[in-house]
C-alpha cells in the first residue's frame, strides 16, 4: 500500500486512465463514497452519470468503458456497474491484509498527510467578549476550533491559532463602568449599574477580589487610589483594564484545563487601535476610491464587493464602528503571515460575514482565502429535558461548570458529534452515561478493551512476533474484512475532514469503527491456542487501536488505557 497516496486517490488515477483509453473526457473531479450496503461494493463513484452530458452517451455506457479499460491495480479485486451508471469498486483481501501490515509500520503518523504543505492559515476561534466567563458555546466553539487546527496540521498546514480580546469601545466601556458599581457598592455606596450594564454575579465576586488586593476597606481609601485617574476616562481605563485582565486570565485557564491552547492572545486596543490601524486601512480603502462621507459620516461602498448596503467606517462623531477596527485587524495583522483566514463566529454574527468579506476583497485579498465558519447555540438537556446549571442568575451556562458536571473528554466529544452550523441538543444524562448510547463512551471504551487485550498477552508471557512476520492472510471473517477495509479509509477521512473544515467527520467515523470492532470483540477470542491466528487478530486489533487513539487526538479526546 503506497501511504504517499491515498486510496481514492489511487483509484481516480485508474479511472481517468480507463477514460482516457476509451476516448472519454475527463471530470474535473472524481467522487468516492462508501456504500453504505456491502453488496453495492467498497466503494462507489458517480463520475459516469457527471460525465453523460458532455460525452455524449448514457452513464451506463460510460461505467462499462471504465470497467473495460481499468488498469490492473492490486487495491482492486473487481469493479461493477450498478444501477443507471454507479460504478462500485470491490476491493481486494490479499490487498487489505497487505495495507493492514503498512498501517502498524506507519504507526501514528498514518493518516496523516502533505495536502497542506507550505500552506499558513491563520485560525481564531472563541474570541468571547471579555465581559464575563466563558459559556456553553464558547466550548463548542473551542472544541471545533482546536480540533481543526489539529486536523490542518495533520495535514502539514502551518496554523496560527488566535485568541482575539475585544478589549475596547461601547463593551469595554459598559464592562468599566459596570465594574466601578460593583466595587463602590461593596463599599457600602448606593451606585446603580449604568442602562446597558453586565448584571452578572461574577462582577461582585471580581469587585471583592479587587478590594483585598488593593487593601481597600473605606470609601475614602477607594478615592485615594483613582485619585491618579482623576478624569472620568480615566477611571473607566482604570476599572475597565483591571476586570479585562482577571477575567481574560480565568477565561485563558479554562480553555487550558479544556485543551485548546492558543498561539496569539491579539489585543484590540493595544494591537490594533493602539498602532493606528484603522486609521491607516481607511486611507487605503480612500486612495481606492471606496469611501464616501455623508452626513458627516465615512461609508464602505461594500455593494460593490458583494454585500447588499454601505457600511460606515467613521461616524459623524468622528468615533470608529467596530467593522472599521476588524478590517483592520484581518488586513495587517491576520494576512501579514498566512495564505488562508478562518475566523469562527457565533450565529448572531452571520449578517457580519458580507461586509467583511467584501472589505477582504476590496483590500485585495483573492476570493476564498478569508473564510468564516458560524458555530451555531447549544441547547442544554438532562434525559431529554431543558435544564439550566448556573447558580448565576440562571441567564446562561458557564462552560466550566459544564466541565465540572462532564468532563473534557465527553463535552468536547459530544460538541464535535454534529455539524458546526447546525444547532446540537448536548444531554447531560447522556454525555456522562456509561452505555453504547454515550458516543465518546463507545468509542473510548474500544480502545480499552483493546489495550486490555495487551494486558492480557503481557501477564500471560505471550512472545508476540515482528508484525512483518505475521501471516495476516488468517483474517477471513466477514467481520475482520469489514474492519480492514474500514481502517484504509482514515487517510482520505482525515484529508477529507481538513479541507472541508468539518472536524465532526471523524468523531462519526470513529463511532462507525468502535460500531465494528465491539460485536467482533464479544464474538471472536483473540487470545487462543491458535497462534496464527492470535497474532493476525492482535495484528488487526492494534490496527483499530492506534486508528482509535489518532482520531481521538485529532478531536483533543484521551483514550483511556482502562474504563
Amino acid at each position: 500500500m503506497s501511504m504517499s497516496k491515498s486510496l481514492t486517490e489511487r483509484l481516480t488515477e485508474g479511472v481517468r486512465t480507463a477514460l482516457a483509453k476509451a476516448g472519454l473526457p475527463e471530470p474535473e473531479a472524481c467522487l468516492w463514497e462508501v456504500p453504505r450496503q456491502t453488496e453495492h461494493g467498497d466503494y462507489a463513484t458517480n463520475t459516469a452519470m457527471v460525465l453523460a452530458k458532455t460525452a455524449r452517451r448514457s452513464p451506463r455506457q460510460i461505467a462499462e468503458l471504465i470497467v473495460k479499460h481499468f488498469p490492473p491495480l492490486p487495491e482492486v479485486e473487481r469493479l461493477e456497474v450498478a444501477g443507471p451508471g454507479f460504478l462500485n469498486v470491490v476491493l481486494s483481501a490479499a490487498w487489505c491484509a497487505q495495507a493492514l501490515r503498512d498501517i502498524l509500520a506507519a504507526g501514528a503518523h498514518y493518516g496523516r498527510g502533505e495536502s497542506l504543505q507550505g500552506t499558513r492559515i491563520r485560525l481564531e476561534f472563541v474570541s468571547a467578549n471579555p465581559t464575563g466567563p466563558l459559556v456553553i458555546v464558547n466550548g463548542r466553539a473551542a472544541a471545533v476550533g482546536d480540533s481543526l487546527a489539529r486536523l490542518l496540521r495533520a495535514q502539514s498546514a502551518r496554523v496560527t491559532t488566535e485568541y482575539y480580546i475585544n478589549d475596547a469601545g461601547t463593551q469595554f466601556e459598559a464592562l468599566a463602568r459596570s465594574f466601578e458599581a460593583r466595587v463602590r457598592q461593596a463599599l457600602g455606596d448606593d451606585a446603580p449599574l449604568p442602562e446597558n450594564g453586565y448584571p452578572g454575579e461574577y462582577l461582585i465576586e471580581l469587585a471583592a477580589e479587587y478590594l483585598k488586593e488593593q487593601r481597600i476597606g473605606t470609601r475614602e481609601e477607594l478615592e485615594a487610589r483613582l485619585a491618579p485617574h482623576a478624569t472620568g476616562e480615566g477611571i473607566v481605563e482604570h476599572f475597565g483594564r483591571w476586570a479585562v485582565a482577571r477575567i481574560v486570565d480565568r477565561q485563558r485557564a479554562v480553555l487550558r484545563d479544556y485543551g485548546a491552547e492558543f498561539d496569539l492572545w491579539t489585543s484590540e486596543q493595544r494591537d490594533v487601535r493602539g498602532r493606528h490601524l484603522p486609521e491607516k486601512a481607511l486611507e487605503e480603502l480612500a486612495v481606492r476610491g471606496l469611501t464616501h462621507e455623508h452626513e458627516g459620516a465615512l461609508w464602505f461602498r461594500s455593494p460593490e464587493f458583494g454585500d447588499d448596503k454601505d457600511r460606515v467606517l467613521r461616524r459623524s462623531t468622528g468615533e470608529l464602528t467596530y467593522f472599521a477596527v476588524d478590517l483592520a485587524n484581518h488586513h495587517y495583522l491576520k494576512f501579514s503571515d498566512a495564505d488562508r483566514v478562518i475566523d469562527l463566529f457565533g450565529p448572531d454574527h452571520h449578517g457580519y460575514v458580507p461586509r467583511l468579506r467584501a472589505a477582504m476583497d476590496a483590500l485585495g485579498h483573492p476570493p476564498g482565502t478569508f473564510e468564516v465558519l458560524i458555530v451555531q447555540l447549544v441547547t442544554l438537556l438532562r434525559d431529554g429535558q431543558p435544564v439550566r446549571m448556573s447558580k448565576r442568575r440562571g441567564e446562561f451556562v458557564l462552560m466550566e461548570e459544564l466541565l465540572e458536571e462532564v468532563g473534557r473528554d465527553a463535552a468536547r466529544f459530544t460538541f464535535l458529534t454534529r455539524r458546526h452550523d447546525s444547532p446540537l441538543e448536548f444531554d447531560l444524562g447522556l454525555a456522562t452515561r456509561q452505555s453504547t448510547e454515550n458516543p465518546v463512551y463507545y468509542v473510548q471504551y474500544a480502545h480499552a478493551r483493546i489495550r486490555s487485550i495487551w494486558k492480557q498477552v503481557a501477564e500471560q508471557g505471550i512472545r508476540v512476533p515482528p508484525w512483518s512476520e505475521i501471516d495476516l492472510s488468517a483474517l477471513t471473517l466477514p467481520e475482520e474484512r469489514a474492519l480492514m477495509k474500514r481502517l484504509v479509509q482514515y487517510p482520505a477521512l482525515v484529508a477529507g475532514a481538513a479541507h472541508a473544515l468539518e472536524p465532526h467527520r471523524v468523531a462519526y467515523w470513529l463511532g462507525e469503527l468502535a460500531g465494528l470492532f465491539h460485536p467482533y470483540y464479544k464474538s471472536h477470542r483473540v487470545i487462543q491456542p491458535d497462534q496464527g491466528l492470535m497474532f493476525a487478530r492482535l495484528a488487526l486489533c492494534t490496527a483499530v487501536g492506534q486508528v482509535l487513539h489518532s482520531g481521538l487526538d485529532l478531536l483533543g479526546v484521551s483514550a483511556p488505557e482502562s474504563m
